[in-house]
């Protein structure tokens, strides 16, 4: 056991979620449901790391409290869990879009509002015009409110560029950004979002000046450790997907892939051939592609905030996912067209519209949504020799945050052992 001083310890929790690893990593299948709860719990932290996970008894049986070193949490009456890990978010961009919500509600599909000029085109036009500085001030803005909600670490994407220039200034933005912001950035390169209006009808093209240009200087710079593609019918093909891809794997970067969000086009099948780390969206995807899925061991990353934006009926079959063994993390899929950086809104609705159970959600929004960025043996559990990322929320039991919907329950967030959050009860705090 430990014999060192603490700088922080939490104590008296009313559940102390864990999401020990002895239940696997990712956690599939019934494992999902079982978040390793220790009722009056304790953890203690030093350095930023964890140094000891147990009950309240069992750490006052240990030398780690010094009361000029130590500062002591009471979570008596409260829930603590990981921080949430959020894993595929478009973080860097400029301007909204607004307006589009009336377009919605008139009827307008979201291809229909593409080729009019809005969605993802119009916010590459303001992106292309906005300076480096006020993409990270924009940038800024959104991870100090995801902070707030207890997200403790994100998945960044550029792709609202699609320029070498653009695209090389969005990631640079994601990198300052990791600099000052207490919220961990994984970079994730998504030059392959849209066709830019200067390559329309030459797809073939711009997929060439991503290999050719944007990826060599990416990775010159070490600017991305991740590179995605938006796999879709009218988008990139699965052809073109597997291209981008695999000339990515030479550069040393690993895959990720917006698939079968609006039409199945094998993408969860490409996915498993790739072996990609994780996968987003998934609506329409095939069973044999989700088996394929399970066997190759890709991270099935739901996104449920993004039909509930769509006003679409369908969601991703995540019960069948879970039936067929695909590991699954959920995200906000933070962009301009599903704009929220709220991880407990994207766990209720993964409850209320993909039927997940209370358990199954957290743990998708923690430990599996780490293995999704390869962070597992850093993050996304409360474990001894893990980064000390900790939420402490207004509620008695995990079982309120899908509950209790539509008001923030954090009440104290902690980012490698220091206090970055504390909402005041009864302050704006």
């Amino acid at each position: 056991m430990p014999s060192e001083v603490a700088d922080l310890v939490i104590l008296n929790a009313n559940e102390l979620v864990t999401l020990d690893s002895k239940f696997g990593v990712p956690r599939i299948g019934e494992n999902m449901n079982k978040l390793a709860i220790i009722k009056n719990g304790a953890i203690a932290v030093k350095d930023g790391k964890i140094i000891f996970v147990g009950t309240t008894e069992e750490l006052q049986t240990q030398k780690l409290i010094a009361p000029q070193e130590t500062k002591v949490l009471d979570a008596s009456g409260k829930l603590v869990t990981p921080g949430f890990v959020d894993p595929h978010v478009h973080l860097i961009f400029a301007g909204s879009r607004e307006n589009e919500l009336a377009m919605k509600l008139a009827g307008k599909t979201y291809l229909e509002i593409l080729a009019a000029g809005g969605g993802i085109l119009k916010t590459v036009r303001e992106t292309r015009k906005a300076s480096l500085e006020a993409l990270v001030t924009n940038g800024k803005k959104i991870l100090d409110r995801m902070l707030a909600y207890g997200t403790t670490t994100v998945e960044a994407k550029s792709g609202y560029g699609l320029t070498v220039k653009d695209e090389i200034k969005s990631l640079k933005a994601i990198h300052q950004l990791n600099a000052i912001h207490p919220i961990e950035l994984v970079a994730t390169f998504l030059g392959a979002h849209a066709v830019p209006p200067e390559f329309s009808g030459k797809t073939d093209e711009y997929v060439q000046l991503i290999i050719s240009e944007m990826l060599p200087e990416i990775a010159r710079e070490h600017l991305a450790e991740f590179v995605d593609v938006f796999c879709e019918e009218g988008i990139f093909s699965i052809e073109q997907t597997r291209r981008i891809l695999l000339a990515a794997e030479q550069f040393g970067l690993k895959k990720i892939i917006h698939i079968d969000e609006i039409v199945d086009t094998n993408g969860a099948k490409l996915a498993a051939e790739l072996k990609a780390v994780q996968v987003g969206h998934l609506l329409q995807s095939n069973d044999a592609g989700l088996k394929a899925l399970a066997k190759a061991g890709v991270i099935a990353t739901l996104l449920p905030g993004t039909p509930f934006c769509l006003m679409l009926k369908n969601y991703a079959p995540a019960r069948k996912m879970i039936e067929y063994g695909v590991p699954i993390a959920i995200a906000t899929d933070l962009n301009p067209n599903c704009w929220t950086e709220s991880m407990l809104m994207i766990l209720t609705l993964s409850c209320y519209n993909m039927k997940l159970s209370p358990a199954e959600a957290l743990t998708a929004a923690t430990l599996n949504a780490a293995c999704a960025i390869n962070r597992e043996h850093l993050i996304g559990s409360l474990e001894v020799g893990k980064q000390a990322d900790i939420v402490i929320f207004e509620v008695p039991n995990y079982q309120f945050l899908t509950y209790q919907f539509g008001v923030n329950l954090v009440e104290t967030v902690i980012k490698k052992g220091k206090i970055v959050v504390e909402h005041k009860k009864g302050t704006s705090e």
